[in-house]
Parts: C-alpha cells; structure tokens; sequence
C-alpha cells in the first residue's frame, strides 16, 4: 500500500516511519507467537555472509537498477533496521525523516552502494534510502554495485541460521567440484550431511580409481560421481519407489548407508531393492528407528511357566 501525500513532506515521512515502525513491532511479535528464533529478521552480516559461502574475488559492475526486495545485509551490524529495513527503535527518525522528506519533494538523492553476494545485496553505504524506499512501496532503487563472487550463492530466503549449513555447503563443493548444473541438483538441510555425503563420494572414488588402475582429479572423480553412481542409483530408487522422506540426495544417502549396514554392498541391484523394500526385515526396522532418534525395540523376556 502506498503512503499517503498531504502535501506536507516532513509530516508525511514522520508518518511513514511510524508506519514502518508499527509493522516491525507487529512482525516481532508474529515472530514470537510462530517460535521463530530472533535471528530470522535480523539483516544478514556481509563478512560472516562470505566467509559462509567462501570468497572467489569481486568485480565492479557499475551503477545500476537492482530490485529493492533484494537488499536484505548489511555491512554494518548497527544500522538500526530489521531484514525488511523496517526501524527497530526511535533513534533513527529524524534521518528517516529527512531522506523521505526530501524524496517527497522531488529531490535527487545519489545511488546507494552495495555488494551483491549470489542473488542478494547488501548495503554499504544508503540505509537510510533503502528504509524509506521500503516505506514508500519502491520496487527499484539506482545502486552501485560490486559483485563477490563466493564458492557457494545465495538465494532470498537466505538467513542467518542457514549460515552453519551453508559453510558445509561450502566445503562439500571444495571436496566435490561438481559443474553449477549438476551441484544444483544436491539438495541436504543438515551440516553434517553434507560432511557424510562427501566422505561416501571419496569412498566411491577411491573404489573406482582402484579397480580401473587410474588417476583422476577431483573435478573429474565428481563429475564421474554423479553420472556413473548418483543418477542412475536416483533413478533407480525412484522408479522403485523408495525415494521418500526428504529431497532425492537425502533419501540416496539415507539408502545408500541402509545398503552397506544391510548387505555389506555398494552395488545397487535388485537383491539390494528387495532388502531396501523389505519392511518385514527386522534390521531395516532397526536402522530405520535409529535413524529417527528413537530406542531399538527389546522384546519382553519370556515367561516360563512355573
């Protein structure tokens, strides 16, 4: 919704930071009531952002028009507004006010400079602007922009308690150079997933290289990963229906493990599936509740008769 003009700019931009201000209040206290931590509307942190996805170089891409929703870090840890750059206390009105008041009146305000990090920004230097370009229903805003380019991007919904993943995103990419098509298709939510799924991929390697006699580097032990082992094993658990519980790499890591506990097996044919599917096996039982955190089942003593 649009912010109401009277014509006079310094009682309007007061206006629409009470505005803003009573949504933030409203969105801390929705936060509150749906158990969300504190960290879910705080701007993201630029260092610890890149330090997360991992740093490759930067490049100055100029001065240009960036979508205003795509701001959502800081550089700055103290800058006094929430993710949506709504204010979080009284002490930034007054330049609150002065920005809007002079955006009212038609005056030329220079660009903000930010970082683009993946598919968001992050403020260096126009808090402030970005704050009333929210209150004022702005879907652009003219920014100078310099791009870091990070072993791992990000996405919008990016927020500070996906960080500890994302960094073993970042080392899973580093262990498995896969190309950007194929690592998209790798999809865990827990770290240590990411650490195990790396270790099944060098052992996997190892056992190639060993029985063909030769020496790959990692790009190339990935790239075979996935086209020789991860695809096909996808498509077959697919079409056996198995792929459940979670996105296809966290059911392919989940079976792949239920195989070798199993069968002592890394091959996947249908002596595997059978097992795989059996929910009278009783050690697929086991591992299945091991897996979901809950007490193996001990069987009652038995009771002879006197």
């Amino acid at each position: 919704m649009s912010s109401a003009d009277t014509g006079y700019h310094m009682w309007d931009a007061r206006e629409d930071f009470v505005r803003a201000r009573r949504r933030q209040t409203l969105s801390a206290v929705r936060r509150r009531l749906q158990f969300r931590p504190a960290c879910y509307d705080m701007l993201l942190p630029f260092d610890e952002v890149v330090a997360a996805l991992g740093a490759r170089g930067s490049r100055d891409l100029g001065e240009q028009s960036i979508d205003v929703d795509s701001i959502v870090g800081s550089v700055d840890r103290t800058t006094g507004f929430d993710r949506l750059f709504r204010p979080t206390s009284d002490e930034v009105e007054s330049r609150f006010a002065r920005v809007d008041a002079a955006l009212r009146a038609g005056e030329q305000v220079p660009p903000i400079d930010v970082y683009r990090v993946g598919d968001v920004h992050f403020v260096q230097d126009g808090h402030h602007r970005v704050a009333v370009a929210r209150a004022l229903a702005w879907e652009t805003i003219t920014a100078h922009v310099v791009e870091v380019l990070t072993a791992v991007g990000a996405d919008r919904d990016l927020r500070l308690e996906d960080l500890p993943v994302k960094g073993h995103e970042r080392l899973f990419a580093e262990r498995v150079p896969l190309p950007s098509t194929m690592r998209a298709q790798i999809e865990l939510h827990r770290s240590e997933d990411y650490a195990q799924l790396a270790e099944s991929v060098e052992a996997w390697a190892f056992r190639y290289l060993q029985l063909r006699g030769t020496l790959m580097d990692r790009r190339q032990v990935a790239e075979t990963w996935f086209v020789e082992e991860y695809e096909p094993a996808v498509r077959l658990l697919r079409a056996a229906g198995l792929l459940t519980g979670g996105t296809d790499t966290e059911a392919y890591l989940r079976l792949s493990c239920e195989r070798y506990q199993l069968m002592r097996s890394h091959s996947w044919d249908e002596a595997v599936l059978s097992q795989l599917r059996g929910e009278q096996n009783p050690r697929r039982r086991q591992l299945s509740r091991r897996q979901a955190g809950q007490p193996d089942q001990v069987p009652a003593p038995r009771l002879d008769p006197p």
